[in-house]
């Protein structure tokens, strides 16, 4: 069983402190994906961040003793600026290209004007002047990954559904296996249920450095979370990450609820083998070095596998601003996005 102790722990200065948006309201930091290259953290906001030169994507080094936030680059490539709403990253199975995921929450087939919420984004790893469009219309004009939606909509068969977790695996055929983590399914927006589930296909990168899907999307795993007596609340996947280190999969879980008037944020991490993952077996919850559960105290949306020991969590508590053990301040700015470091251990 593995297990996770906090090794750092901060906040990130994502824009300039009091900047606001069109409306004239306090932007927040709401950090919902990340990767690591080997030498930057890349990391997304799942709500724009308003500026010619500012994106909802940036990158930042990490260092030993942190992410440098001083050292800041937004990615004002005009794709990159265009999609909205950034659920999770991913590198491609060997590594060599990023995959930027937007939420597929929304879609207005009458007018196109909510495809900017259906993309996904590919481009070479250090290389986001080359980024591409995965999977798009075929139509002149008409933007957002469509094709793809079509395919999700296919594999999930629900009328809502929302994307928050990507991941890129070793497969059977092809370059890899590309994942897709569902945290809400349903009706609608307004009616749905919290799921863990996953589905994906088997791709090939095209000469060009597009990702091409080879197979059909169906489902490739599901679990639910609250069945494991551990577990407090009603949860819904938040992040999916390949580790090629140890040839598992991490599935991180997070929550929101309401209780007696108080709001409970917080969330869960699990992982599993690649093999256990294709066998459909649970996964097993990260506990402390003790061997209680790990039980973040908050809103845990994005992970990324730093080394053969270590994972970044990246925490999107949409307005609250509590820090807790984060910080000595009670409370950080809306600029700011709190992160923890876990070194992983396997018996």
């Amino acid at each position: 069983m593995a297990n996770a102790r906090i090794v750092q722990q901060g906040t990130i200065h994502c824009f300039p402190a009091g900047l606001k948006d069109e409306q004239g309201r306090i932007v927040n930091a709401e950090v919902s994906a990340v990767a690591y290259d080997g030498e930057r953290l890349l990391l997304a906001s799942d709500k724009p961040i308003p500026g010619e030169r500012r994106s909802a994507v940036f990158a930042l080094p990490l260092t030993p003793e942190g992410p440098d936030d001083t050292q800041l680059t937004y990615f004002t490539q005009p794709l990159i600026k265009q999609a909205t709403k950034y659920e999770d990253f991913a590198l491609t199975a060997d590594g060599r290209h990023v995959l930027a995921t937007t939420g597929f929450d929304r879609i207005d087939d009458e007018s196109h004007a909510l495809n900017d919420y259906n993309h996904l984004l590919i481009w070479p790893l250090g290389e986001p002047d080359r980024v591409q469009v995965v999977d798009p219309d075929p139509r002149d004009g008409v933007e957002g990954s469509l094709e793809l939606r079509n395919k999700l909509n296919a594999a999930l068969g629900f009328p809502y559904y929302k994307i928050e977790g990507l991941a890129a695996i070793p497969g059977e055929r092809g370059d890899g296996l590309l994942l897709f983590g569902v945290r809400e399914q349903g009706r609608a927006h307004d009616d749905f249920d919290y799921v863990s589930r996953v589905v994906g296909a088997h791709y090939e990168i095209s000469e060009s450095g597009n990702l091409v899907f080879i197979d059909k999307m169906r489902e490739h795993y599901a679990f639910d979370p609250s069945e494991h007596p551990a577990v407090r609340y009603d949860c819904g996947l938040s992040s999916l990450e390949y580790d090629p280190y140890h040839a598992r999969l991490y599935l991180l879980n997070s929550y929101e609820v309401e209780e007696d008037g108080e709001e409970h944020i917080g969330g869960y991490l699990w992982e599993i083998s690649l093999e256990d993952f294709r066998a459909g077996r649970r996964p097993t919850l990260v506990t402390t070095p003790a061997g209680t559960e790990l039980e973040f105290e908050h809103k845990a949306e994005g992970l990324a596998v730093l080394d053969h020991d270590r994972l970044f969590v990246a925490y999107d508590n949409d307005r609250h601003l509590g820090l807790g053990s984060i910080d000595e301040r009670d409370e950080r700015h809306a600029c700011e996005a709190p992160y923890t470091i876990l070194e992983i251990t396997v018996p």
